[in-house]
């Protein structure tokens, strides 16, 4: 009989709980904003409630600080995609420089001493022996220039035929077009002004 009693009272509390009562675990749970609380729970105050909300972004109400902070954010972005490029990061490359055949090309020129990288210097020279007065000054610049000519053309020519070689070796599939000239120009480049920056050192093997 009491054993009918004790059964019958448990039915019934969970009866009541199943039946929107609550239990002590959801007393303590807090509520979450934008959610009504359940039974037996106060309500949030509202400086609480607006207080877990995401605040939207508020632009400056002077125009003078949103023209300011707007040149700031530029700035640093494009101080970021430089910084990026400088290390060669992908994603910051503009489309001339990306692709593995590119990179190769890179690498080969950088691991080289090269008589294009030399030219900015050899420009200034003539530029100073064509100030010189005499015609042999200006004969001799003229025939200088013709050489240094020469020998960058030839220079392209051999690395880029080096560079199509090794990218139809290791990248099969890829396209070398535009590659030849591109090793060109980096190579009549001075080291320290190449972008991106070097990756390997002189005498690398590639």
């Amino acid at each position: 009989m009491f054993r009918r009693r004790s059964s019958d009272g448990a039915e019934l509390l969970d009866q009541d709980q199943a039946a929107g009562g609550t239990t002590d675990d959801e007393q303590a749970r807090p509520a979450r904003a934008g959610v009504t609380p359940p039974k037996g729970v106060p309500t949030p105050k509202r400086s609480d409630a607006q207080a877990n909300r995401r605040q939207p972004y508020q632009a400056p109400s002077d125009r003078k600080a949103a023209a300011q902070q707007s040149k700031q954010r530029g700035r640093d972005d494009r101080l970021r995609r430089t910084q990026a490029l400088q290390r060669g990061e992908a994603w910051a490359m503009p489309r001339k420089d990306q692709g593995p055949v590119r990179a190769l090309a890179r690498d080969v020129v950088d691991a080289r001493r090269g008589i294009g990288e030399y030219y900015m210097l050899m420009v200034v020279v003539l530029l100073a022996l064509l100030l010189l007065p005499g015609k042999s000054t200006k004969i001799i610049a003229d025939a200088v220039v013709l050489a240094l000519l020469a020998l960058i053309i030839f220079e392209g020519w051999f690395v880029g035929r080096k560079v199509k070689r090794l990218a139809e070796e290791r990248f099969p599939g890829q396209s070398t077009q535009g590659v030849a000239m591109y090793a060109t120009m980096r190579g009549i480049s001075m080291r320290r002004m190449r972008v991106p920056k070097p990756r390997v050192k002189r005498g690398d093997k590639i």
